[in-house]
């Protein structure tokens, strides 16, 4: 039984349906491997173990999606009679009455909710919060996840679930993705219907699968993708499911690759990982070139719309909790609080033209491929690098503009490991591909999984010297 945790969930999956193991089964393994590692990493600090097992007892479930596999949730969703936090005082101790709309479809899926994992303080990209605490890096526990869907990348990378639900506002499934060794989609908006959220129009937040591999993230996508006429911008599933596309890799007809956006500062090591990803591709034929649409300007637009964002997310409960709010998300709100209807109308139209430089260049390179982070893992402690190669970051945003920038566009946007540093960290990088495609990004991650032949691999978290 204990193999079980280090098999895909595709393989547990086929196990479920041929009732050779039961959902209770891996409700209990995954139980024992959280108790055993989570400890060194806190990854799943809220846990809903007498759920999941009551949960586990319905005879339908081998029949479902996911057949009864248990994952787990960043605790900004709502999961039914579990604590809510959000990683934030204001909340502490909120309880859910039922769960999140994304959730329910999870569980009406076959999905169980085993615990929620922990996330950056209503903002920001390392995962410790004033309630939860700090999740640590299990390849290094002195070193930052990221985030702030932190938990779930960590509890992926120890093995103590198969899946597990994330989003992402500015980069939050695919920082800690890269800086943990998994995987994780940042959808297009309304492929997967999103919990409640104050302004249900926003098309920057979107939920999202994370796995250990390409297939399981397909496999899991599957499961979170369909209409809620609750969520105005929802849609309909595709009639075709996309886990064959993850089965069949075929590579980019032509992709376009850049370390830094044209704009952005980026660590030495970083930019020869890539030099080094970059070529691999080329030896086995791909056809990718150092090519980026223009996207000078694009992160004070950014801070406009991210800070208008939260004005209309906090403000609402910022008179009676403004001393509760971290510094970073207080700078946040009073920099949406400081702009005018002239700069707000400036940020939007630049977005919009973006867009259209960057369909523009979509329509010429199937995808534009960077580095998910611009500097490796750094100190726990550190709640954002102040400078990268030597330029000083203004901003907690600043440093993870590269994703954050991404987030604008609407597209789809794949994360996945290519490699490791020197020092045996993970390195990884984001793929942006067109409006829906996600289904050929499967394939195009599929393919680049392959060549490089990176086996997912269950870490039990250790320490190490920094640098």
């Amino acid at each position: 039984m204990t193999d079980l945790i280090r098999q895909s969930a595709r393989q547990v999956h086929d196990l479920l349906t041929r009732r050779e193991i039961t959902p209770a089964d891996l409700v209990e393994v995954a139980i024992s491997r959280i108790t055993e590692v989570d400890g060194a990493v806190n990854a799943v600090p809220i846990r809903c173990f007498d759920r999941a097992r009551q949960q586990a007892k319905n005879p339908q479930l081998p029949a479902s999606k996911l057949g009864g596999i248990p994952f787990v949730i960043k605790d900004n969703a709502a999961v039914g009679d579990v604590r809510w936090t959000g990683g934030t005082p204001i909340f502490a101790d909120r309880m859910a009455t039922e769960s999140d709309r994304t959730i329910a479809l999870i569980e009406r899926n076959g999905g169980i909710p085993l615990g929620k994992a922990n996330l950056s303080e209503l903002g920001g990209a390392n995962t410790t919060n004033a309630v939860l605490g700090t999740t640590c890096n299990p390849w290094n526990t002195a070193l930052t996840c990221g985030g702030s869907s932190g938990g779930s990348a960590v509890a992926l990378a120890t093995g103590q679930v198969w899946l597990a639900h994330g989003n992402d506002v500015a980069g939050s499934l695919r920082i800690p993705a890269s800086f943990c060794g998994v995987a994780g989609l940042r959808p297009t908006p309304g492929r997967v219907p999103r919990r409640s959220i104050l302004n249900p129009f926003d098309t920057i937040f979107v939920d999202g699968p994370m796995a250990r591999d390409i297939g399981d993230l397909a496999f899991f996508f599957d499961a979170m993708t369909g209409f809620d006429s609750a969520d105005p911008l929802s849609a309909p599933s595709p009639d075709a499911p996309f886990l064959p596309m993850a089965l069949t890799p075929d590579r980019p007809l032509r992709a376009a690759w850049s370390a830094d956006l044209g704009c952005l500062p980026v660590d030495d090591e970083v930019r020869a990982l890539g030099e080094a990803f970059v070529t691999a591709l080329q030896k086995d034929g791909t056809r990718i070139e150092a090519a980026c649409p223009d996207f000078a300007g694009a992160l004070p637009a950014l801070l406009t719309l991210r800070g208008v964002n939260y004005v209309t997310n906090w403000e609402p409960v910022l008179e009676q909790h403004r001393h509760r709010f971290t510094p970073e998300v207080m700078g946040d709100i009073e920099h949406g609080l400081r702009q005018t209807p002239s700069s707000i109308g400036a940020a939007e139209r630049y977005r919009a033209e973006m867009y259209r430089r960057v369909i523009g260049f979509l329509n010429e390179y199937e995808v534009l491929i960077t580095p998910s982070t611009p500097i490796l893992p750094f100190p726990v402690e550190t709640m954002w690098p102040q400078e990268i190669a030597g330029v000083r970051q203004e901003t907690y945003i600043d440093w993870i503009a590269i994703t954050a920038i991404t987030s604008l566009l609407a597209c789809p946007v794949m994360a996945m490991p290519v490699g490791f540093s020197r020092g045996g960290l993970p390195f990884g990088v984001q793929i942006i591909g067109r409006p829906r495609s996600e289904a050929r990004l499967f394939q195009i991650g599929a393919a680049i999984e392959r060549l490089f032949g990176l086996k997912p691999t269950i870490i039990s978290p250790k320490q190490a010297e920094i640098g």
